[in-house]
This record gives C-alpha cells, structure tokens and sequence, in this order.
C-alpha cells in the first residue's frame, strides 16, 4: 500500500506542474480542450488543483 501512495503523491505533483506550466503539448490534448470549453481556462486549472489534492490525501492516506 505505501508503493501506491507514493505513487499518488507523484501524481498529484504531476498534475499540479501541469496546471502551473501548462506545456503546450499536454495542455492542447483534446480532452483537455474540452474540459476547458465546458469550465473555461480558469475552471480547468481549479479543478486541476482539486485532482491534485484529492490524490495528495489518497497518498497520504495510504501512507499512514
């Protein structure tokens, strides 16, 4: 169980660089087009930080 809450924690910050640096590649994928169409640029970075941190307490969660 502690490999897979490392594992989240990785992602989590994964995810969080990806919704700081937005990378041209990653940021223009077409479900994140559309995520971005439906909650607009601002919506999709907040409910990037959400993943982010429910994934931030799984691994921790796991950890403990």
């Amino acid at each position: 169980m502690k490999l897979w809450g490392i594992i989240s924690i990785l992602y989590a910050v994964f995810v969080v660089v990806i919704a700081v640096m937005k990378p041209g590649k990653i940021w223009n994928m077409k479900k994140i087009e559309m995520f971005k169409k439906v909650l607009g640029d601002k919506g999709t970075e907040i409910f990037f930080y959400i993943w982010a941190l429910g994934f931030l307490f799984l691994g921790i969660w796991l950890l403990v």
